[in-house]
Formats: C-alpha cells, sequence, structure tokens
C-alpha cells in the first residue's frame, strides 16, 4: 500500500487511495478501497478528495463572498460559507525581453508512418485499442481532392527547458515532430480541405512519473470536425500500460483520421460538405480524463491550421476567390498559458485542489516575457488560451503604453463575414482563440510594441475587472520585408452558412445548468462520467442548446466538441442583452459569465460516436464539469 504524497498522487491504483486531512499536510489512514469501484481507481481520488480539501482546516473562510457568489440560488436557508482558494505565494522575478521566438514559427513536415495507418486498430503492433476508422474506405483509401498526408508526433518529458533566464531548466511534456528534444507548443500542423490527414500520437512519457500530471494521453484536436474515435475523447487515455474505460487496449501509440471535410457532407452530396463551415485555426492538446489540466500545463498543445482555396494560406494566390490574408512565415500562432513558480524557479500546480493553481506568469509559446522580431509588413497572429484558467484582453501599445489599432478577423476556429477594422483589444478566455492581422508596415525601423493584458484576475474562477497592463510580448520591428507585402485584409471573408426560423423552431431543447456541488463542479448536478451519456442525438439532428450560469462567483467557458454552434440569444442577470459582434459568428466556446445564459443552436451532422461538453477552464474540467453526450444513427 503507497502513502499518498501531492508528488504521487499519479502513481496510486486502485486499493491505494489513502487520505488525512490534518493542519497542513496528509498522513496514511486506512485504504478506502470499499468506496472505489474497480477500473475507477485513482480518477475517483480527485473526486473524493475534493470535499475534504475544502475543509476549513485548510483554508480560512470567506463567508461573506461564499454568499455572494451564492446569491440567487439557494437564499433560504443561507448556505454554510464556501472556502475560499488557498493563497499561493507569488512567482520569483523573471527578466524580461531575455529570450527570443523564432522568426518563422516551427512546422511540421510530413512523414511516412511504419506500419502503414489503417482502418483497423493495430494492437498487435502497438496501437492502443482504439474503435475502427468511421469513413476509411470512402475519406481515405478513395483518392481524394489532394494525396493523404501523414504526421507523426512523439510525446516526450523535455528535463532541459528554459521558460526564462531566470529560472532553472525544468522539465515539460511536450511533443518531439522534427526536432530532437520536445517542445512546447509542439509544432505546428498545417492542413487542406479535401486532403485527409493522419496523426500518429506515441505516447514516450517516463511511465514512473512522479509528480503532477500523469503519463497516459488523450491527444483531442479542437474542435475538427471528426468521428469520435479520432476526437480525443477523454476515456480514450492510453499508455503503454494502461487504457482508459472507452478503449478496448492499451498501446505505444495511437493514429488519428482528420479527413478535413467541412461539416455538411453527407447533406450536401458534393464530395467536400459546406465550404461556409469551414475551420481554420483548430489545436491539439491532451484531454486524459481528470488530469486534462496538469498535463497541458506540463506542455502538451500545439497548432494545427487548416486552409482551402478562399483562405488559402498563400498571400499571392492569383485565384479570384483566395482572400490572401499574411501567409507563412508571417502566419504566426501564439499561445499564451498562466503559469505559476515556486522559491526556486520551479514549475507548481495543485491538481488536488477544485480551484488548482491560478498562475502569475505568462508563457508565451513556452517562453516568459519573450521578444518577437518583425519585418515592416503585415502579420497575422493567431491567439490562442491555453490555460489552465487566466482570461486576457489583449492591447497593443507603444512602449509609452498608447493603444494601437489591428483588425480583428476571426474568432475560435473562423473567419468572420467581414473584419471588425480598428481593433484596440481582444478578449479570449480559456480555448478562445483571435485572428488578428497587425500591421507593423506603419512604423521605423527600431520601433517597439508591446502586447499587453489589463484583465486582472486574481482568482482562477473569473476575472476581475480591466486594470493595469502587464507586458507579455514585445515586438521589435528590426527589418524592412524580404519581398514586397502583397497580402490583404478585405472587406468580405467568409460567408456564414444562414440560419432558418423554422428549423431552430422545431428544434429540441436541452438546458444545461453549470454549478457547483459539494466542492465539485457539475452540469445539472451531475458529475462526469465517461461511461454514461447525458443526450443521444440522431444523426443529422439539430438542436437548441440553453446554457446556464446560475451563479454569481464564478464564469465558465463551455466548449461542445465536434461541430461549431451559432449563439441565437443571451441574458445577464435574466435580462436580454446583445450578442457582441466577435461572437455572431460561428463558435465553439461560450463565455458563461456570472448569473448568465446562452441559446445556441447546434447541428450533429456526418459522423456518429461519443463526445464532450465540458468547462475549458481546465480545473473546473478536471473537476467533474464535464458530461458526454453520444450521436447515433437514426433508426
Amino acid at each position: 500500500m503507497k502513502t499518498l504524497l501531492l508528488e504521487n498522487v499519479d502513481r496510486l491504483t486502485p486499493g491505494d487511495w489513502k487520505i488525512s486531512v490534518r493542519a497542513g499536510g496528509w498522513e496514511p489512514v486506512p485504504a478506502l478501497a470499499s468506496e472505489l469501484s474497480e477500473g475507477e481507481g485513482r480518477r475517483d481520488f480527485l473526486r473524493l478528495t475534493a470535499a475534504a480539501m475544502a475543509a476549513p482546516l485548510f483554508f480560512a473562510s470567506t463567508g461573506s463572498e461564499a454568499r455572494r457568489r451564492r446569491r440567487g440560488r439557494d437564499p433560504e436557508p443561507e448556505p454554510a460559507p464556501e472556502p475560499g482558494p488557498p493563497v499561493v505565494p507569488p512567482s520569483p522575478p523573471s527578466i524580461p525581453w531575455a529570450k527570443e521566438l523564432p522568426e518563422e514559427p516551427p512546422v511540421l513536415e510530413a512523414t511516412e508512418l511504419d506500419p502503414a495507418p489503417t482502418g483497423l486498430a493495430q494492437t498487435a503492433l502497438g496501437e492502443c485499442g482504439r474503435d475502427k476508422h468511421q469513413r476509411w474506405d470512402q475519406l481515405y483509401a478513395t483518392p481524394r481532392q489532394y494525396p493523404p498526408m501523414h504526421y507523426e508526433l512523439s510525446v516526450e518529458e523535455n528535463d532541459a527547458w528554459e521558460f526564462n533566464p531566470a529560472y532553472p531548466r525544468q522539465r515539460i511534456w511536450g511533443f518531439t515532430g522534427d526536432s530532437s528534444k520536445a517542445t512546447t507548443p509542439g509544432p505546428t500542423i498545417m492542413a487542406r480541405y479535401g486532403q485527409p490527414v493522419v496523426v500518429r500520437f506515441r505516447n514516450n512519457l517516463p511511465q514512473n512519473h512522479v509528480g503532477f500530471g500523469s503519463p497516459e494521453i488523450s491527444m483531442h484536436l479542437h474542435n475538427h470536425h471528426v468521428g469520435s474515435e479520432s476526437d480525443g475523447f477523454p476515456g480514450d487515455y492510453f499508455s503503454p500500460l494502461k487504457a482508459g474505460p472507452t478503449l478496448a487496449a492499451p498501446g505505444r501509440w495511437k493514429d488519428h483520421f482528420y479527413s478535413n471535410i467541412y461539416a455538411g457532407y453527407d447533406e450536401l452530396q458534393n464530395g467536400i460538405g459546406d465550404e461556409r463551415e469551414a475551420l481554420g485555426t483548430l489545436w491539439y492538446h491532451d484531454h486524459t480524463f481528470d488530469f486534462t489540466a496538469p498535463n497541458l500545463y506540463r506542455g502538451m498543445a500545439g497548432f494545427y491550421l487548416l486552409f482551402d482555396h478562399i483562405d488559402s494560406g498563400n498571400e499571392r494566390d492569383p485565384s479570384p476567390t483566395a482572400l490572401r490574408l499574411p501567409s507563412y512565415p508571417y502566419d504566426y500562432p501564439l499561445s499564451f498559458g498562466d503559469r505559476r513558480f515556486d522559491a526556486n524557479g520551479m514549475l507548481v500546480y495543485d491538481q488536488v485542489d477544485p480551484d488548482g493553481t491560478l498562475g502569475d506568469k505568462v508563457a508565451v509559446n513556452g517562453l516568459i516575457e519573450p521578444v518577437l522580431k518583425v519585418a515592416r509588413r503585415k502579420y497575422r497572429f493567431r491567439l490562442l488560451d491555453i490555460g489552465p484558467s487566466r482570461i486576457y484582453e489583449f492591447f497593443l501599445t507603444r512602449a509609452n503604453g498608447v493603444s494601437q489599432t489591428f483588425d480583428y478577423i476571426g474568432n475560435d476556429g473562423n473567419l468572420f463575414p467581414a473584419p471588425l477594422r480598428n481593433r484596440v483589444s481582444v478578449r479570449i478566455a480559456v480555448a478562445e482563440r483571435a485572428d488578428i492581422v497587425i500591421d507593423f508596415s506603419k512604423y521605423a525601423i527600431g520601433t517597439e510594441l508591446f502586447l499587453v493584458n489589463r484583465l486582472i484576475q486574481t482568482i482562477s474562477r473569473r476575472a476581475d475587472g480591466l486594470g493595469a497592463s502587464t507586458q507579455v510580448l514585445k515586438f521589435i520591428v528590426d527589418r524592412e520585408p524580404a519581398e514586397q507585402d502583397l497580402s490583404q485584409v478585405p472587406n468580405v471573408l467568409r460567408e456564414l452558412p444562414p440560419l432558418d426560423p423554422a428549423e431552430i423552431a422545431a428544434a429540441p431543447v436541452r438546458r444545461w445548468v453549470f454549478e457547483r456541488k459539494n466542492g465539485m463542479w457539475a452540469i445539472n448536478g451531475q458529475f462526469f462520467n465517461p461511461n454514461q451519456s447525458r443526450a443521444v442525438i440522431p444523426k443529422g439532428g439539430a438542436e437548441v442548446w440553453e446554457l446556464v450560469n446560475i451563479d454569481n462567483g464564478w464564469s465558465h467557458p463551455i466548449h461542445i466538441h465536434f461541430e461549431e454552434g451559432r449563439i441565437l440569444s443571451m441574458t445577464r442577470d435574466g435580462v436580454a442583452v446583445p450578442v457582441p459582434p466577435e461572437w455572431q459568428g460561428r463558435k465553439d466556446v461560450y463565455v458563461l459569465r456570472e448569473m448568465s445564459s446562452f441559446r445556441i443552436f447546434l447541428r450533429f451532422r456526418d459522423y456518429v460516436g461519443k463526445y464532450v461538453m465540458h468547462c475549458h477552464n481546465l480545473i473546473h474540467e478536471d473537476h467533474a464539469m464535464m458530461l458526454r453526450w453520444d450521436i447515433r444513427e437514426d433508426d
């Protein structure tokens, strides 16, 4: 039997659970095996310990704040005060602008896979026991517009990553593609609609790992339109030693089949789907059941960019349909993740506390306070909040703090119908993306500009409001472009598919309430169970989902896998409010602020299987604010 320590939570197995709460620590007690079902093991540990962690022995009570948070939900009798999050020491000072981002973002090269990919799982050769790839013969084996592309990414530990020169080199979990050592983020994959892609994810993490995180993986491509066996379902986690409850066997690797068709493939019968449903900015990340936050915190994230004849990825494209937006290497993905370091400069995270650890440093593509040297021309930046919990409102400023303007061209994976010109800020919650274009030709050589965050956040549950600036990235305009800048930001980007009022009126309505329960996070009063489907939708169906936050102490960025939705209406404190311009298009993350609700319209097309909806504040997700829903063939 093992003694439970925060350093080795991830190494426990069924029957090993020992926990005792005392002032300031843990100690061995008799095993709680009777409270754990076989096969759930260490994942139930988080649920069993969450309530204990909330005991007043651990944290000072914040009764008045708790009452404010819960007002309107259960006014009488007034609930017992809820403990506040623990006080965590600030990170040591870092050295600003000491490390540089590469002028050209790393891109993964295609490769040959050995063994060659197949529709069925190759368990005899080391692949985990996944389900059969849907539509394999139709969308892979049959020639498509472009020949299939194959990529390989190995998830590995790098024990010498340098976030900032002020901190010691330390381990991360990242991706080796064309590089010899794992990096965070992983290299960007560039793909095209009409060209199927297979990505082989290998799990080479140390299986004897000690510390936060867990050495299994389930890679989710957020928010691609794919079969559930390639979606990265949380219960599909695998390693050479373990298989999740929704896999048939463990393995060393898993092939994900990304067919790269638009949604609406079956509906239109045109061999590709509806080009108005195109995605552009996607990202891959770990989605392991109950350990998404610490695994991603260690570094498991990267970009996947999709192009087509409209957003072609070629600013010199002569086609009249092409937008000619800034293209590689001036199409630059940027990820932002809040991180916290101990007094020795080592990364720290509390994966047990249902309030997690709010970072006070921002890692930009894995580096803290980096510099990006740019040419005097237009750049397209794809901004992504990888979490785990901090929300940002970014401004572009000069050194004196004066705000500069840019064009805002897309939110989440989707381009707007028209650009939002002359914006001075953009707000993104965890998993949201913002696609912006900055024209550096307006600035002289030697100009320094800063991307700053002005959204104050003191607890992991919600943002507080705008305040003083924190500089997270420095741009230095240091050269003339090597060739003429022919890129543009046209007045028309991508058409939206129309909404049919009659179809919406006829659609079934489901109501989902996101709430606090027993010190954890729940949906309609229930915690996540990977084997239980909470909604079954016929393939080809459409529904209206009502997302509701009945509390005023926290916000939830809600992510629905598989297809983008359209916001029909919003309320705040029970009063209808207008949908902001940046949210009027297609979205996959819906930021439920305090005491608010959304009504969104969703379609469920082309594939079947198991998917999830969850809060993308990764701390809430790992502490059970997630549910499974299924698409099934309509009998």
